[in-house]
């Protein structure tokens, strides 16, 4: 894994969305773009996280910023993540984790013993212009919407 950091330019992409819909990053150059990597939806550390975010939208909007969940689900199981858990804003199919090898997420993992290729639960910021602003790779998954808010509230302070 090659993963970007923060001041690199972000690769443009386009994917389907939970509706079937073809959504790219460049549609919103002008703002700041949270785009969250996940292993899957509908399974319990991605539900939290993703409630988390939803939870938070009106502050995150309030901050000029959107959120694109990825992960390597077709839409028809976005669609249904985002029905039950009221998801309110737009997740996006990379079944072929082009964008997470794009990102540099994309890699081995070990869980209970045994070791696969999958999507690492990492976050970057892009800003207006494109570039990474922040990745945040250490963060529970109930806490992954405030270690965001906090970074964007401070940098909008200044600090």
């Amino acid at each position: 894994m090659n993963r970007l950091q923060a001041g690199d330019k972000a690769p443009q992409f386009t994917l389907q969305d939970q509706q079937d819909n073809a959504v790219s990053l460049q549609q919103f150059a002008g703002k700041k773009v949270l785009v969250y990597f996940y292993p899957k939806a509908l399974t319990p550390g991605c539900t939290t996280q993703a409630c988390g975010l939803r939870d938070s939208q009106a502050e995150l909007t309030a901050l000029n910023t959107v959120v694109l969940g990825i992960s390597p689900d077709l839409p028809k199981k976005l669609d249904q993540f985002v029905a039950k858990k009221a998801l309110n804003f737009t997740l996006l199919s990379d079944p072929d984790h082009q964008v997470a090898d794009a990102f540099g997420v994309w890699g081995e993992k070990k869980f209970m013993g045994r070791t696969f290729d999958g999507i690492h639960r990492i976050s970057f910021l892009v800003d207006e212009q494109g570039i990474v602003e922040a990745v945040f790779d250490k963060f529970k998954t109930s806490d992954h919407h405030d270690v965001v808010l906090n970074y964007l509230k401070g940098s909008r302070d200044g600090k």
